[in-house]
């Protein structure tokens, strides 16, 4: 194992990149060119940090962005060295240095796929501040704390998300009408064990996001398949296949996985059902923070007056999923029968998560998070597009929506969706087929992609990999010939 040599330059002290961001992609860069080898040794943390005239804590941060990446791997004694699972050099060039999928890597890790659905932008969370608000939150606690938690969630948390709900989606609700969830999920299932009996239909998009789906199906509902059109989905359908449905769980904002919004027409057509039908809207309002053209749209919860939406809420699109933190809106009518069931069926939620999202909400640290994310996904979108484009041509459509954290990606002429999601997966991507999301309504083929983990930087080697990932193998070997 030899010793890195290479000094790193061109570090900017002034400037919109902190100097661990730019310590990081110096480095990246340089395994990338293959300037850094797998095995190489860095530099200590200490000397490097001497030698550039910087605090310890920034090299650091920069380390650990490496290792969190798989880039580099720290062996103790033996300091911080190049990872040596990452491919030989010659290939680095090819896969924008992102680390081989190790086949022996253990089962139920968590890392990341290339362009995976539904994670945030996870490399540039802001771990130090969160740290700062966790340990603080710890010092504070007290004997009180260690005990059962409140089964509607904690109150400080609860008076924020409703402060928050009222600026940004337009939600007038008392803070008492806010219930923590584990997760989106979590508050589904709620839901459905308090309003759906055996038996009972409900409405579901079609196209639809999966676990919505295996949520009704393991609540014994009959699958009311409403057809999605550019306007969202087609109440008139729902109800003439089912006006006495219970139940409706929509994606008005941003629909999973069409990208569509629901029209105030159809918004208005929804509410009215629900009212006369005496049902329920669950509205999974999943991404709607990061909309890219004009403000981001209203809530179907702030034009609710017959106190007929569920709202539903999450972190894991906004923080990260590991919090498995959500939360719901719920009419006043509602709010007994779900404390008590959540009380018998869950005995609440990680209440010392509950305080450190409660002070980073308080603090304005999630507000200001959010803006910092819009601009990034912005601009990482816009990236990963033009890269798609200039990599694949005429033979692929990019449906941009005005918002969201994926793209759909419609393939002339290609083989069939699934096989060429099944293709990437071999080589580390985490696309998805459209297909699959379909009930009974043919939605057309095509790849559903996150694009916000992937670094501007990285969007040309990212759609060169995917491309070669896709093609048939006998154009591959006519090109190397």
């Amino acid at each position: 194992m030899k010793r890195s040599k290479r000094r790193v330059t061109g570090l900017v002290r002034s400037g919109g990149m902190p100097l661990s961001r730019q310590l990081y992609e110096r480095f990246r860069h340089a395994i990338a060119s293959g300037q850094l080898r797998p095995g190489d040794r860095l530099p200590s943390i200490r000397g490097l940090a001497a030698e550039l005239a910087m605090a310890r804590g920034t090299v650091d941060a920069a380390y650990a962005m490496l290792a969190g990446e798989g880039y580099v791997v720290t062996r103790g004694q033996a300091g911080t060295i190049v990872s040596p699972e990452l491919r030989d050099a010659a290939a680095l060039d090819d896969v924008a240095t992102f680390p081989a999928r190790s086949s022996s890597q253990p089962r139920g890790r968590a890392d990341p796929l290339l362009l995976q659905m539904g994670l945030p932008a996870i490399d540039l969370f802001p771990r130090k501040l969160w740290t700062h608000v966790i340990a603080r939150e710890a010092r504070r606690s007290s004997a009180s704390d260690m005990m059962y938690p409140d089964p509607a969630g904690f109150e400080p948390l609860r008076q924020v998300i409703a402060a928050y709900l009222v600026s940004s989606r337009g939600i007038a609700c008392d803070w008492r009408q806010v219930l923590v969830t584990n997760g989106f999920q979590g508050g589904l299932d709620l839901a459905l064990r308090i309003l759906l009996r055996r038996g009972d239909r409900a409405w579901i998009e079609d196209p639809c996001f999966p676990p919505v789906r295996s949520a009704l199906e393991l609540a014994r509902a009959g699958l009311v398949a409403v057809p999605v059109d550019s306007d969202g989905m087609r109440v008139g359908d729902g109800i003439r296949q089912a006006r006495r449905a219970r139940l409706a769980v929509v994606t008005p904002s941003h629909q999973s996985p069409l990208g569509v919004s629901l029209s105030l027409p159809r918004r208005m057509e929804l509410l009215r059902w629900a009212n006369q039908a005496d049902a329920y809207v669950i509205e999974d309002d999943y991404d709607s923070e990061f909309r890219f053209v004009g403000r981001p749209l209203p809530a179907l919860k702030s034009l609710d007056r017959g106190q007929r939406v569920i709202y539903s809420g999450t972190f894991s699109k906004t923080l990260f999923p590991g919090l498995r933190l959500g939360y719901l809106v719920l009419p006043d009518r509602l709010l007994d029968s779900f404390i008590e069931v959540s009380a018998s069926y869950s005995g609440g939620f990680n209440p010392f998560a509950q305080r450190v999202v409660a002070g980073f909400m308080a603090e304005g640290h999630f507000a200001r998070h959010l803006k910092r994310m819009r601009k990034l996904y912005a601009a990482r979108r816009a990236a990963l597009a033009a890269a798609l484009t200039a990599e694949f041509g005429e033979r692929i459509r990019i449906e941009l929506q005005p918002g969201g954290m994926h793209l759909l990606l419609r393939f002339i002429g290609r083989t069939q969706d699934a096989r060429l999601a099944q293709l990437t997966r071999g080589d580390g991507f985490g696309a998805e087929p459209l297909s699959s999301r379909s009930i009974r309504h043919d939605c057309g083929q095509g790849l559903l992609v996150g694009f916000t983990n992937a670094a501007e930087a990285d969007a040309p080697a990212i759609a060169r990999r995917l491309r070669r990932a896709i093609e048939p193998v006998a154009e591959r070997r006519a090109r190397t010939d």
